[in-house]
């Protein structure tokens, strides 16, 4: 009884096997030698492309001058009046003409209203979801080649929040995005990472707090910085929206 059982399992195992050889013959490469993939982030030829940013309105105007002319940048206003792509499209313009080594991009991981529950893979995989906008705002100013190339280098580096503790950024351009979802000790603790050399915009919208209001420390920090010399504490409001007009017509009413 063991050996015909034994016999038995063998031929399937044999008939499986075989049976995923005549399978794997079947597959063919969609572009033989081409290593191309439907997941692969970076597209066979290398777009290179040059865009000019310019402000489109007054308050964006401000906030470039205030950028270039300042080490500390408070940008404050509603969504959709550019300030995480201009302090992105500033970050890469430095970088670029060798202004700083490198750019550091901060994000804090909340959740807009509703828990996405446990995510699996490591830290970057987990973190994805949450920096997945200044990947945006990255890829619409370089190449997603040179993208790739700077990461790699260490030369673009994006990381939460809860890792910038005992830091010192020099010579770097550093910015902070959604600071209205930081604590006021969260802030405090980023605006002293602040090293020689250096540049940091913090931008966000103290209206739209993923936090409890009493939680978020964006508006006292934006108050008391304000009066301190050689610090710009821009703020946007509905005149500098750039996305669909009917943004600012709802901000209005909401």
């Amino acid at each position: 009884m063991g050996k015909r059982a034994a016999k038995r399992r063998h031929s399937v195992g044999e008939f499986n096997a075989a049976h995923y050889r005549d399978e794997e013959q079947k597959v063919r490469a969609l572009f033989p030698g081409a290593g191309w993939s439907p997941d692969a982030r970076e597209p066979m030829r290398d777009q290179s492309f040059v865009k000019n940013v310019k402000p489109r309105s007054d308050g964006q105007a401000k906030l470039m001058g205030a950028i270039d002319a300042h080490n500390l940048v408070l940008a404050l206003g509603p969504a959709g009046t550019g300030k995480t792509y201009l302090a992105v499209a500033k970050a890469v313009e430095a970088l670029e003409k060798g202004a700083v080594s490198r750019i550091v991009l901060s994000r804090p991981a909340v959740e807009a209203g509703e828990s996405i529950g446990f995510l699996p893979g490591a830290m970057e995989e987990k973190l994805a979801p949450y920096l997945r906008p200044l990947y945006d705002a990255l890829s619409d100013r370089l190449s997603p080649k040179k993208l790739k190339a700077y990461m790699a280098e260490g030369l673009i580096e994006i990381a939460p929040i809860g890792y910038m503790r005992g830091r010192t950024l020099n010579n770097a351009f550093v910015v902070v995005d959604e600071a209205q979802n930081c604590t006021y000790g969260q802030l405090k603790m980023l605006l002293t990472r602040l090293g020689w050399h250096s540049t940091m915009v913090v931008t966000g919208d103290p209206a739209q707090t993923d936090l409890l209001p009493e939680l978020s420390g964006l508006s006292a920090i934006s108050e008391r910085l304000e009066t301190v010399p050689d610090i710009a504490v821009i703020r946007l409001d509905q005149t500098d929206i750039v996305r669909h007009p009917l943004v600012a017509s709802m901000l209005d009413v909401l």
